[in-house]
């Protein structure tokens, strides 16, 4: 059973750095696409990067490119977030999610509906 737990979300101003964590409690990253997600209060969750290590691949959504970062240590089992020249905008809570490799057939990698396992969530605050 896939358990994901975010931490290192805060409060940071305009033009700062956090680093989000996911730790997940899998076997190995190579069965998963794995991704982070956020959602802002009164806007629809959006992706924001997504890794595939089976296939060494790595997307970012448009908004953040540049900017952020999604990279994994899999001897800590843990998913991390970069997060550099944060703007108010990225305000919104972050959430890690994961989905079975083999279920992502024919499905749209930045689609929340397309993730099993989603964790708590973090909270971003960038004030201006």
């Amino acid at each position: 059973q896939v358990q994901l737990v975010e931490s290192g979300g805060g409060s940071v101003q305009a033009g700062g750095s956090l680093r989000l964590s996911c730790a997940a409690s899998i076997y190995t990253f190579s069965d998963y696409y794995m991704g982070w997600f956020r959602q802002a209060p009164g806007k629809e969750r959006e992706g924001v990067a997504v890794l595939v290590t089976a296939f060494g691949n790595t997307y970012y959504a448009d908004s953040v490119k540049g900017r952020f970062t999604i990279s994994q240590d899999a001897a800590k089992n843990t998913l991390y977030l970069q997060m550099n020249s944060l703007k108010p905008e990225d305000t919104a809570m972050y959430y890690c999610a994961a989905a079975d490799l083999t279920s992502m057939r024919g499905r749209y990698i930045f689609a929340p509906e397309s993730y099993r396992y989603w964790g708590q969530g973090t909270q971003v605050t960038i004030s201006s």
